[in-house]
Parts: structure tokens; sequence; C-alpha cells
């Protein structure tokens, strides 16, 4: 099996992995793509250092954690679809961007803590991410874990969220945000994609994903995202309202999160059924681009409100 170096991602934190070592050649060994597979499992999430920069490469790479998620919305931007498939170019450009302001500081491209498509009733396995243009300063992409927050978690809050399902739907709009929202958050300039998702939302099903779960392995994850949750189904009132924004607030008060600062030889993955990620932003004026990949999968544990179908326009990603 072809050597490489497997260091953690940092001293203090239980998940993710650092790994050098990868290139194209070595990917075909079997042995490593099972190896690198199993890192992913025991750890949520892997940097990929000093690796080919190249979109080619993204997807060399992401075909070793399964198949690709073709992405649904026709006027997402993509790399090349026919020499790669799956290849998503997320330009954030920066005349029409989002801009909020967030404790006195104004960014662009900001996103709140999130899991990707907690509005559908399927949860992709998970996300890969390269840079191509990295803004100087900001520009970071958080993650944390739901196993260590379910560790962390004040155990009688706890108790009362499990086996509770949060729901959730398409409204993108930070001034909609009724959960875990930052009181000091402002919208200086709404993007225009997140915007257009609201007329969406009003036509779509709500879909519901339980706030803990159990993995094969039997560690619970707590898998809450504030971005997006409407509510507690079955408990729509002051009562569970008041509970969901208690969840919010202690995911906020333990979460240990990582910041990745981009280099253009990084790619990275994170599992989307246990982890939740958010973005820095940056100063705005600043042009921010990265590419990304989605792997096709689903934990089972999500639906639709009263049964309903959804639409393919609910497997939207953001990051």
């Amino acid at each position: 099996m072809s050597a490489i170096d497997v260091r953690p991602l940092q001293d203090d934190l239980s998940f993710g992995v650092r790994v050098t070592g990868v290139t194209r050649e070595n990917l075909k060994d079997e042995a490593l793509r099972q190896q690198i597979n199993d890192l992913f499992e025991d750890r949520g999430m892997i940097i990929f250092e000093e690796i080919e920069s190249s979109p080619q490469m993204l997807v060399e790479l992401s075909d070793v954690f399964g198949p690709l998620k073709q992405h649904p919305v026709a006027s997402v931007k993509r790399v090349d679809e026919d020499a790669m498939p799956g290849v998503i170019d997320m330009d954030h450009n920066p005349d029409t961007c989002g801009i909020v302001e967030l404790d006195g500081k104004q960014l662009s491209s900001w996103l709140p803590w999130h899991f990707d498509h907690c509005y559908n009733n399927e949860l992709n396995r998970a996300g890969v991410l390269r840079a191509v243009d990295i803004p100087p300063e900001g520009g970071m992409t958080g993650f944390a874990d739901g196993i260590e927050l379910y560790r962390d978690f004040d155990p009688a809050l706890r108790e009362r969220i499990a086996g509770k399902d949060v729901l959730y739907t398409l409204d993108l709009l930070y001034d909609h945000m009724r959960f875990g929202r930052p009181g000091d958050l402002r919208d200086v300039r709404l993007d225009v994609a997140m915007k257009a998702t609201l007329e969406i939302a009003k036509t779509m099903p709500r879909a519901m994903h339980p706030a803990v779960w159990e993995r094969k392995s039997g560690e619970q994850v707590l898998h809450v995202s504030p971005w997006m949750a409407v509510g507690l189904q079955g408990q729509e009132d002051p009562e569970g309202d008041a509970l969901l924004e208690a969840v919010c607030q202690e995911i906020y008060r333990v979460i240990k999160p990582y910041y990745h600062k981009w280099k253009p030889t990084d790619m990275l993955i994170w599992d989307n059924w246990r982890m939740l990620h958010s973005v820095s932003g940056h100063t705005p004026g600043i042009h921010r681009r990265m590419q990304r990949t989605t792997i096709k999968g689903d934990y089972g544990l999500g639906r639709f409100e009263n049964d309903a179908v959804g639409d393919k326009v609910l497997e939207d990603t953001m990051v």
C-alpha cells in the first residue's frame, strides 16, 4: 500500500485529520482508498494538504468516497460538465454577493452554522471543497462535530431534545432566521440567489430531521442546523420554540469549531451526516471562488411533513 502521512487536525479536537502524500497515481491503490475511507468514517473530516490543485484532481479524489451527486439546479455554474461532471463553481462576485453586518463589521459571503440539505428529506453523504480565489483575510470555512457536541451538551437539555424532530425550510434569508440568530446580525445587501429561494420555499413541503441520531458505531450525534430551522415537529408553540432556541444557544456555548484557512493546495471533505459547517465571511469587495463536488448518499432518517413529495430544487447546495 502506498504510504501517506496522517496527523491530527488539532491536538485539542476529537475530529478531523490532515493527510499528505495523496497523488493521482496512488489513488489507484485499493488499500489506500480503503484507508482514506476508514479515516473519513472515524474522524468525520479530512484535509488533504499539498495535493494537486485542479478540478480534475477534485473529481478523482471525490471518487474515492462514492458516486457524485449532480447538482439539479441548471443555473448553478459548472466547471466543465462533460470533462468533469459534478464539479460546481461557486464564484462569489463582490458586486452581487450578500453582505451582512456582524459585531459591527461588514462581511461578504458569510454563512451561519448549518448542515447541507436540511430542508430536503435526503442528506448528501459529504461535500468536497477546493479554493480557487482566496481572500487575503477571512473567507475561512468552519466545521464542528456533532459527536463532540452531543458529549459536551448539558445532559438535561440533551435529554429534552432526544427523540425530537426539527422542521426546516428552504428560506435562506437571515432576517427570517428564527433560532440561534446572532442578535446584532443585520443584512446590508441581500444575495440575489438567496432572496429567490423565498418564493420557492413557500411552495415546498417542510422537511424534518432528528435532533439526535445514532451512528452504526453506537455514537450519538447532535445534528441541529440553526439556519433554516422553523420549529419542532408537533410542538410549534412557545414551549417548543423556547426549547429549540435553548438547544441552539447551547450549541454556541459548547461548540469547539475548526476554521480552515485555505491554501490553493488544499482539498477538504466533511461528513454531512455528522458535521455542521459555516463560512466566516470576508471584507466586502474581495473575490472568493470555491469549487465543490457532492457525494451521493442518505442516512435515511429525514422525511417531508405529512409524507409530502419534494422537488429537485430542494437538493440545492450552500457552502
